[in-house]
């Protein structure tokens, strides 16, 4: 009989606690299981990329350098994979090709052997630097056919995005199926039909959020898939991925034998079972099936972050609204697939549509991004409204949009100056400034306990903690009861958090970090917070005249930032806030005459 064994990526230490416990796993509860992962014979370990990189530095305060290094030194003989966004690396918005060398190439340096490289526009211009780096340095480039369903995506085009990736240099092409939308007529026939037109292996990498995962896994496998994702048992399922285990038994002495050994799995399952406890508080409502998925196309990594948003915000029963609100958004958009960075900035979109009553009274500085084409070709035309309430009479870009931006490695040295000298902390900063510096301050310091469970509280207990309220901040806001009266309360914490609180009702004033004070008797009319968040940018002065619609500040809420304008004409009479502060829906934050 003759053998096909298939390959096989475990995601337990990147893509599975990201789709379920929001990216928390710490390193420390990655080690100890190591050496028996080492064993087990995959054909790759996700360890790195993702969301796990900014995650390390904005909640973790572990530095994702060391953590791929000591993972490597006890992993020796499997190789790493890591996921990478092309152009954005593994954050949010295009780096120049310096930048996107450079972190290939220390990528590298720390032990990642496959590179699975997107672009969420499917816009592979925007991953030419990231492949031919990898190239250079000897290692697997994995091209990636970000997958999605529109009436602009057919497979056609799929096996035109196949051969494009195969001519660019890649040695394996992946199929990611983010969102799991794949059914299983269709995955037969696209496996099917790429094995067809290229002669790359195909590596799928899909979810469990619609529940069709196990017919679709078994069509691959019959059409001929070469590899696929899986996480261990314990952290599968649910809007994570088919369970190691089952593909594993189900092939056993079949021709696709995996040749993995299930007593050595269940070792490895019974350990994560444990660890999985620790992230009780992070772990995503949505644990079944949800077919409407097919409908939102939200990844499984969103919907758990997308929940601790809402929730962060006492906001969590506009959920739904905000499923249905996703679909929309994408569609007045062009279409874009649901993969970071272009999920965020959908997700948040739609979000910020459903908490401020109105469709599109804030863009995020992202969309605006997207709109004008400055994250890639977005695959159809845009709405006309929001292209005009975006562009106005500026021309869209229609070129590589990295081939734009000025080299940036040379300013990063220059603004880091002799502190923070090493390869990996520069290009840290490069990617998240502001999280990063406060990253260096708290680094190596031991993070204080929470005082109670964001997830846990009731609705009516006397202390109700909020998540760490700001993403580059050092401190955390909680609201707190006292005889009946509600106090805001700032507890330093080092490593920050996404969102500020959900606003209360508050009677007394703040014990430290006060809400901005109501204007006094100068007859200025105060500009409000329009959303939760963080100050991130101040763009006036006290004095300065501004026009309607001029931008103030810039708020930044669920990583996404969003420009605060002037409602009317007017000076600058009083500023109430500074960079990094915390604010609520409503709180006053600039006084215009």
């Amino acid at each position: 009989m003759e053998t096909n064994p298939l390959k096989i990526t475990e995601l337990v230490l990147r893509d599975a606690h990201q789709s379920l416990l929001a990216t928390r796993m710490k390193t420390e509860d990655m080690l100890p299981i190591a050496e028996k992962l080492d064993q087990v014979g995959f054909f790759s370990l996700e360890t790195w990329g993702g969301a796990t990189f900014d995650t390390c530095i904005r909640f973790l305060n572990e530095d994702p350098w060391e953590r791929a290094r000591a993972l490597k030194k006890k992993m020796p003989k499997t190789p790493f994979q890591m996921l990478l966004r092309g152009q954005n690396a593994v954050g949010y918005r295009h780096y120049a090709d310096d930048i996107v060398e450079r972190f290939v190439k220390q990528s590298v340096e720390v032990g990642i052997n496959i590179f699975r490289i997107f672009d969420a526009l499917n816009d592979f211009r925007n991953i030419e630097t990231a492949v031919n780096t990898v190239k250079k340095c000897g290692e697997t480039v994995e091209g990636c056919i970000s997958y999605t369903v529109s009436p602009v995506h057919n497979l056609e085009l799929y096996i035109q995005m196949g051969k494009t990736l195969e001519s660019m240099g890649s040695d394996i092409l992946c199929i990611k199926d983010m969102a799991g939308l794949l059914t299983p007529d269709v995955t037969k026939t696209l496996i099917t039909e790429l094995k067809k037109n290229i002669k790359l292996p195909i590596h799928l990498h899909t979810h469990a959020t619609t529940g069709l995962v196990g017919m679709n896994m078994q069509c691959a496998i019959e059409a001929g898939v070469d590899m696929v994702d899986t996480a261990i048992s314990c952290l599968s399922m649910g809007t994570s991925h088919y369970p190691t285990e089952c593909i594993v038994a189900a092939l056993k002495g079949t021709p696709r034998d995996t040749g993995l050994d299930l007593n050595l799995l269940e070792e490895v399952n019974d350990y994560f079972k444990e660890v999985k406890k620790n992230y009780a508080e992070f772990e995503s409502d949505f644990q079944g099936v949800d077919i409407n998925i097919l409908k939102s196309q939200i990844p499984g990594g969103m919907i758990s972050n997308m929940e601790n948003q809402l929730r962060e915000q006492n906001s969590l029963d506009k959920l739904e609204e905000v499923l249905k609100e996703v679909p929309r958004v994408r569609k007045d958009m062009g279409y874009p697939p649901l993969v970071t960075p272009t999920s965020q900035i959908v997700g948040s979109q739609a979000t910020l549509n459903v908490l401020t009553g109105e469709r599109y009274k804030i863009i995020t500085k992202e969309t605006r991004q997207c709109v004008m084409g400055n994250y890639g070709k977005l695959p159809a035309p845009i709405d006309e409204e929001l292209m005009t309430k975006v562009a106005g009479d500026k021309k869209v870009t229609d070129c590589r949009p990295a081939d734009l931006l000025e080299p940036e490695w040379e300013g990063v040295c220059k603004e880091l100056g002799d502190k923070y000298t090493s390869e990996d902390d520069r290009l840290t900063y490069a990617l998240f400034e502001k999280v990063a510096l406060k990253f260096f301050e708290t680094r190596g310091k031991p993070l204080p306990e929470k005082p109670a469970s964001t997830k846990a509280a009731p609705a009516s207990a006397s202390v109700a903690a909020s998540a760490p309220a700001a993403p580059q901040g050092g401190s955390s806001i909680y609201q707190v009861r006292v005889n009946g009266k509600d106090f805001t309360v700032e507890v330093a914490m080092g490593g920050a958090g996404t969102m500020a609180p959900a606003p209360v009702a508050t009677s007394a004033p703040a014990a430290t970090s006060p809400a901005p004070a109501p204007a006094s008797g100068g007859g200025g009319s105060p500009l409000t917070a329009p959303l939760p968040g963080s100050i991130f940018a101040l763009k006036c002065n006290v004095g300065d005249a501004v026009n309607a619609g001029d931008t103030v500040l810039v708020m930044e809420s669920m990583k996404m930032e969003s420009e605060v304008k002037a409602p009317q004409a007017g000076t600058i009479q009083s500023i109430l806030v500074k960079e990094g502060d915390n604010v609520q829906t409503g709180d006053q934050l600039v006084i215009i005459s």
